[in-house]
C-alpha cells in the first residue's frame, strides 16, 4: 500500500457528471488499494454538503471553493502571460501550498493527476512520477469550439486549443504514464504529439451494471399515452446544450410529424436558458426536467434513449448508463465509433437529421427489434465495460510503488449514487 496523491479539477463526489463519475470510479479503485491524499476544487455550492462523506473516503482532503464565473474572468490574465487560459482558471496559491506540504510530510509514492489543467500542482515536484488522466483531449475540444462561435470567442477558442495543446504535450511528456478514455483519442493525440507515443494508453470508462439495471420498481415519470424519447447529461455542459438545441431544431419536427404523442425529455442538472427555452412552448414536444433525484426511471421508460452529440470526445457515460439498463439507444456516429460495440445490434448510430428520424422511427415501429437492441447492449456493457476491468490498467504501473497489504480491508463505498 503506497500513498498517493490524486489531483482532480472537480469534486470527485457525488458522480453526477461524466467526468465526475470516471473521477469518483478512479478514487474508489485506488483507496482500495493505497492511501489517498485528495487535492480538489469545489465549483457548485450543492457539492459542499458532500466534502465530508468523500473525507471519510481519504487520507487527506483539500477543497478549494471556486467560483466560475471569478475563475473566468482570472483566467484572462494568460491573454496576457502567453499561457492557456485553462491554468489560470484552476490556479490556487492555496491549493500549491497544500501540495507542497503533503509531498514533504507524506512520503509519497507518486501523483494520479485527473485532467490535464491539475498536471501543473505535479510538474511543480519533478521527483515525484505522475500517472495523468487527461480523459479526453481537451485541446481538441476548444479547437472544434472555434467554427461554431463567431469572433471574438472563435479567435478565442482557436487559440485556448493552441495553448492548451503546448500544456498537454509538455504533461505527457513529463507523465509515466499517460491515459485516455478511447483508442481513438489515442491515436489522435499520438499523431498532436509524437514525442508522447510511447507513453499513451487507452483507459475506458465504465459502468455500474448492478445500479444501472432494469428494475421493475422504477415507476414511470411520463405520462400515459406519451411517446417519451430521452436525452440525459449536465446541462450547463456546451456539446450536451448544441446536442438538444440541435436536435430539438432538425430532427424533432420530422419525427412529431410521424409520430404527435413523441416528446423529447432532456433530463439533467442545471439547463441553460437556451435550454429552457426549448420546454417553453409545450406544443414543441420538449420537457426540461432539471435536476431529479434519480435518472433510472427516465432511462427504464424511455421508448428510445438519443444522444445527439456533435461535439463531446470519448465515451459518453450516458450511452453506457442507459445501455446498462437495457434500453435501445440512438447516438451520434463518433459516440458510437468509440465503443467496442456492434452498430445495428447493440445500438444505432447517426450524423444527419434524416439518419436519426429513419433509426428512431425504426425502433418505434418494430417494438420487437427495440428490445432485442436494448437486450444485447446491456450485455456488451456487462461483458466489456466494467470499472474494475478498465481501472486496472492504472495497477500496471503502481505494483512497484506498493501492494494492498495482505490484511488490508478496502474503505468502505460511499452511498448515493448519480443524480441527474
Amino acid at each position: 500500500m503506497a500513498s498517493l496523491l490524486y489531483l482532480v479539477h472537480r469534486l470527485p463526489f457525488p458522480p453526477n457528471k461524466g467526468d465526475k463519475v470516471r473521477s469518483y470510479h478512479l478514487l474508489q479503485h485506488l483507496a482500495a488499494r493505497h492511501r489517498v491524499f485528495v487535492g480538489t476544487f469545489v465549483d457548485d455550492p450543492d457539492d459542499d454538503q458532500h466534502v465530508a462523506a468523500l473525507r471519510s473516503q481519504c487520507a487527506g482532503l483539500h477543497v478549494e471553493r471556486l467560483n466560475p464565473r471569478v475563475a473566468r474572468v482570472r483566467s484572462l490574465a494568460g491573454l496576457l502571460t502567453g499561457e492557456a487560459l485553462s491554468l489560470h482558471y484552476y490556479r490556487s496559491a492555496g491549493l500549491r501550498r497544500w501540495v507542497a506540504r503533503t509531498v514533504e510530510r507524506e512520503n509519497i509514492a507518486a501523483a494520479v493527476v485527473f485532467s490535464s489543467s491539475m498536471a501543473p500542482y505535479a510538474q511543480a515536484h519533478p521527483q515525484l512520477p505522475m500517472l495523468l488522466d487527461m480523459v479526453d483531449i481537451d485541446s481538441a475540444k476548444w479547437s472544434a469550439y472555434a467554427p461554431r462561435h463567431r469572433w471574438p470567442l472563435s479567435w478565442l477558442y482557436r487559440r485556448e486549443g493552441q495553448r492548451l495543446l503546448a500544456c498537454e504535450r509538455q504533461a505527457a511528456a513529463q507523465s509515466q504514464r499517460c491515459y485516455l478514455a478511447t483508442d481513438n483519442e489515442v491515436e489522435l493525440f499520438r499523431s498532436l504529439a509524437p514525442e508522447c507515443a510511447g507513453r499513451v494508453e487507452a483507459m475506458n470508462n465504465g459502468v455500474d451494471t448492478t445500479y444501472f439495471s432494469p428494475d421493475v420498481q422504477h415507476a414511470s415519470p411520463f405520462d400515459a399515452g406519451e411517446i417519451p424519447l430521452v436525452f440525459t447529461g449536465a446541462m450547463d455542459y456546451w456539446p450536451n446544450v448544441d446536442a438538444v438545441t440541435w436536435f430539438a431544431s432538425e430532427a424533432l419536427p420530422l419525427l412529431r410529424a410521424r409520430w404527435p404523442l413523441l416528446r423529447l425529455h432532456i433530463v439533467g442538472r442545471a439547463p441553460t436558458p437556451a435550454v429552457r427555452a426549448l420546454g417553453a412552448d409545450p406544443a414543441a414536444g420538449v420537457v426540461v426536467s432539471g435536476t431529479v433525484p434519480d435518472v433510472r426511471p427516465y432511462l427504464q421508460h424511455a421508448a428510445v434513449v438519443v444522444a445527439p452529440l456533435r461535439l463531446a470526445r470519448g465515451i459518453q457515460n450516458k450511452i453506457l448508463e442507459a445501455m446498462a439498463m437495457g434500453r435501445p439507444v440512438v447516438a451520434a456516429t463518433p459516440c458510437v465509433e468509440a465503443l467496442d460495440v456492434q452498430t445495428g445490434r447493440e445500438i444505432l448510430d447517426a450524423a444527419e437529421p434524416g439518419e436519426y428520424v429513419a433509426a428512431i422511427d425504426h425502433l418505434l415501429r418494430a417494438a420487437s427489434a427495440a428490445a432485442a437492441i436494448g437486450a444485447a447492449a446491456r450485455l456488451r456493457v456487462q461483458q466489456r465495460y466494467t470499472w474494475a476491468s478498465h481501472l486496472a490498467a492504472i495497477d500496471r504501473q503502481l505494483v512497484e510503488l506498493g501492494r494492498p497489504s495482505p490484511g488490508f480491508a478496502a474503505r468502505p463505498t460511499l452511498e448515493n449514487h448519480p443524480v441527474a
